[in-house]
């Protein structure tokens, strides 16, 4: 029997997402979803890394954070509290839907909505065009967050912009 190393030796070791190292590789894309949720895998590898100590640049709790947890109602705090507890994404779910009591129509039309959300200011339309910027990139497609999230970890991990 083979393990992945033998069948592909130049393939890095694989990601553990139950203590995430954000110092080696970004955490999940905000478009990723976990029972219809956006962000939700996100900030659960966030989150986890923090505990872990290995949360690099990443930031538990950041602006968009504080939309998921204004959306369901639960606080950073009990989150985390849960997270520590070593709670699978499906655990997790599960308990956020238990406390969020949001229907599945809700949830989706919210998901949506995040992940075409982009600044309204013109302070934050600066600081998304410093991103680009910063990553030396010309493309003229970044229009929301989960855009520039995107784009900013590709090119922070090795990505050419």
């Amino acid at each position: 029997m083979f393990s992945n190393q033998t069948l592909r030796p130049n393939r890095p070791s694989m990601i553990n997402y139950s203590a995430p190292n954000l110092t080696e590789h970004p955490p999940r894309s905000l478009r990723v979803r976990i029972g219809g949720y956006a962000h939700l895998a996100r900030l659960l590898d966030k989150a986890r890394a923090v505990i872990a100590g290995t949360a690099g640049d990443f930031h538990y709790n950041c602006p968009i954070d504080k939309l998921f947890f204004t959306f369901t109602g639960i606080t950073e705090d009990v989150m985390l509290a849960e997270i520590k507890t070593g709670k699978t994404d499906l655990q997790i779910l599960t308990w956020v839907n238990e406390r969020s009591k949001r229907a599945p129509h809700e949830v989706m039309a919210w998901s949506a909505w995040l992940e075409q959300v982009g600044p309204g200011s013109a302070e934050g339309h600066e600081w998304i065009a410093s991103v680009i910027k910063g990553n030396k990139s010309e493309r003229e497609d970044i229009r929301s967050f989960a855009d520039n999230l995107d784009l900013d970890d590709y090119h922070s991990f090795g990505g050419k912009a």
